[in-house]
């Protein structure tokens, strides 16, 4: 069977799996489907042939991916080789009879060519820096001596640390004043630092302190029992930090640093746009919510935007998720790869006969452990529970959730183990919101909930008391776009297809939809709410009459407007409004221009103009004659005013009229005109001249 340009192979592992090979195939379209029994042992040639062809090969088959990988490397010129997991997924399951809807998606899901995610690189020469208050440090750095270069920095009492007899690893006292960085370049400031005195005798003496030092290391060891030295410390690449007293973990830590040297590749998560992000404008504060939930201090404020620092960050989405614009975006997979998934994968489940399904959104390791677990130990997931593996369950935001809702989505289950990011609270919020919209529709509670456990039975129970309802009539629509543009669609058809469908939802405080209210007595159309708009939600008409308009549908309800009005007559208005007037332009408030009393030209409002000059009537500068005309100028005549007025410190005498050729050639015209009509007045008529007369020298 061919799917996507690739050679599927399937495989009812010894007969454990029902497989409906001609109702996959149906469904997929890829030709006849005949599942192997034992294709890692018996039938291994199969696999041998497919991968001699010249099409990619999809083994539906995890678990023995070591030895198909070891049979590709045998063959020359094998063709690539991938896996996708339909055993534990589906086919392991009280219900694995009724799994071929399931089965098709999850293999037409798998066969997608998606954008890889760019990477970053760091590198470290095995420089190592031991924190500790005891021998232990030593003794950790003693292990690792042969592999990398440690040095250990104590901050224990020094009289209570036996001294080594060979010290082969530099020691040093001292306390932690601050740290920064990542793996391959981390920087450790030390303030009272002292090296150990090569003649302590029982315990280590040091000399006196020095003052600071700065400790520039790839490594860190941390065994101080202490205040962890970064922010979500245990995501840190190269910061190592065991609990001191647990022989195991300090052990497993010494394992794991033995071969931390080389070159390693890291994703670049985040993908990040400043042009539309909504975090400030002129020094005003808007939005900040990537800042506030980012757990490792990844993210910091740069100018008007955000830096975002792929080396630090580790990979939880939450700043993606919560970002209102899409700004910063996840880029596992790339670009729109995650809405061509729910696309393909409810698509082919559905035109495979399948209904209700409940989307399963879980993390590669430890979700999918438990997934294991159910399918070895218990009953499996149930035929219509579609599994939706993630590098993080937090990076999924509103767009995610709108997406598959419109796809055909029943239910949206995020998996949450316990071990997760206490910020997580904002993905939380992120799905009470989702839920708020849903219900608002007509389509019910429970709609998209959040199941927080690393107990495979608690899972299990969870998804077999859901109510089995149905979901939207599913869309076929390709979603494409930032967060914005991937929302509107669904909304859209989500609306179209609702039970109780409304115009315009209230929506809590907070919520990235809504629009603005302007108090139109007090707005001059000074126009800097327009300047301060990310989202191009608020317009002006520069080619026309002074004009604010605003589209409801692109506000994130950032409050930079509100931040920058210089006459505090903007407030928000949470809210999601489904009116196609919301998707276009409205004007808020017009007038006529102001026209310039000296040459007419037109500049400003009339409103600004009014305004500034009841403000300023009273001001001193202003009570000369004439000194208040000069705000009702333009640019140009306010200038020439101002040089005109003789009590001004900087007007001259008037400037001399500027003479051109053609004003000379002019006068001299005039002059012979006068001259002509003076003569004839006289009776005198001038000889016309004939030239020289001939033989004559003129």
């Amino acid at each position: 069977m061919e799917i996507n340009g690739k050679k599927v192979l399937l495989c009812d592992c010894e007969g454990t799996m029902t497989l409906d090979g001609r109702a996959i195939a149906r469904a997929l379209g890829g030709g006849e489907c005949v599942p192997n029994t034992q294709l890692c042992r018996a039938q291994i040639a199969n696999a041998e042939s497919a991968l001699k062809g010249k099409l990619p090969v999809l083994i539906a088959c995890t678990q023995e991916a070591p030895l198909f990988l070891e049979t590709h490397a045998g063959i020359e010129r094998a063709s690539d080789i991938s896996f996708v997991n339909v055993r534990e997924r589906a086919g392991w399951s009280r219900d694995g009879a009724k799994a071929s809807p399931k089965i098709a998606a999850l293999l037409a899901e798998a066969a997608l060519d998606l954008a890889p995610a760019t990477s970053v690189t760091m590198k470290s020469a095995g420089v190592l820096l031991v924190l500790g208050r005891d021998e232990t440090a030593i003794a950790a750095a003693k292990k690792l001596a042969g592999r990398l270069s440690p040095t250990v920095v104590l901050s224990g009492r020094a009289e209570e640390i036996p001294a080594p007899a060979l010290m082969d690893v530099p020691i040093f006292r001292g306390k932690v004043k601050s740290a920064s960085g990542h793996l391959g370049a981390f920087r450790v400031e030390v303030e009272n630092f002292a090296p150990a005195k090569p003649s302590s005798r029982r315990f280590l003496a040091f000399a006196d302190a020095a003052g600071g030092s700065v400790s520039e290391c790839d490594l860190i060891l941390d065994l101080r029992d202490e205040a962890v030295l970064f922010p979500g410390g245990e995501k840190r690449d190269g910061y190592f930090r065991p609990d001191p007293g647990s022989p195991a973990q300090v052990a497993d830590a010494l394992l794991r640093l033995a071969d931390m040297t080389g070159t390693f590749e890291k994703p670049r998560y985040i993908a990040y746009d400043g042009a539309i992000c909504a975090h400030s404008r002129s020094q005003k504060i808007g939005c900040r919510r990537c800042l506030d939930v980012c757990p490792t201090g990844a993210t910091a404020p740069e100018g008007d935007g955000i830096h975002y620092d792929p080396y630090v960050c580790a990979g939880c989405g939450l700043c993606a998720a919560v970002c209102p614009t899409g700004a910063a975006a996840y880029q596992l997979p790339a670009g729109d790869g995650i809405y061509e998934r729910l696309r393909i994968l409810f698509g082919t489940y559905f035109k495979a006969g399948g209904k209700a399904p409940v989307l399963l959104a879980h993390t590669h390791g430890k979700g999918g452990e438990m997934l294991d677990a159910l399918a070895r130990f218990d009953d499996g997931l149930p035929a219509r529970v579609v599994p939706f593996a993630l590098n993080q369950s937090t990076q999924i935001g509103l767009d995610f959730l709108f997406a598959a809702l419109a796809y055909g989505a029943a239910r949206i289950v995020v998996l949450l183990t316990p071990d997760r990011d206490q910020n997580a609270e904002a993905f939380a919020r992120e799905v009470t919101l989702a839920e708020t919209v849903m219900a608002g529709l007509g389509y019910g509670e429970t709609r998209v909930l959040i199941v927080e456990t690393a107990d495979p039975e608690v899972l299990a129970k969870a998804l077999d008391t859901l109510d089995p309802a149905a979901g939207a009539k599913p869309s076929e629509f390709k979603i494409m776009g930032r967060k914005r543009q991937a929302m509107t669609p669904a909304l859209v058809h989500l609306h179209a297809n609702a039970p109780k469908p409304v115009d315009i939802l209230a929506l809590p405080a907070g919520a990235p939809f809504g629009a603005i209210r302007v108090d139109i007595a007090g707005c001059t159309l000074c126009l800097s709410c327009v300047g301060a708009c990310p989202a191009n939600a608020l317009k002006d008409n520069p080619k026309e009459k002074p004009q604010l308009s605003f589209i409801e549908a692109n506000c994130v309800q950032c409050g930079l407007c509100v931040a920058t009005c210089p006459e505090k007559v903007i407030t928000l208005q949470p809210r999601l409004s489904f009116l196609p007037a919301a998707r276009v332009h409205q004007v808020i408030k017009e007038e006529e221009p102001f026209h310039c009393i000296r040459c007419n030209k037109p500049f400003g409002t009339r409103a600004s103009i009014e305004r500034v000059s009841a403000k300023l009537k009273a001001h001193p500068m202003f009570a000369g004659a004439g000194q208040l005309d000069r705000l009702k100028m333009c640019d140009n005549c306010r200038v020439i005013a101002m040089t005109e007025d003789e009590t001004h410190p900087f007007a001259g005498a008037p400037r001399p009229m500027v003479r051109t050729t053609e004003d000379y050639l002019r006068e001299r015209e005039d002059l012979r005109r006068m001259a002509k009509a003076d003569m004839e007045a006289k009776g005198l008529v001038p000889k016309p001249d004939l030239g020289p007369k001939p033989g004559k020298k003129s």
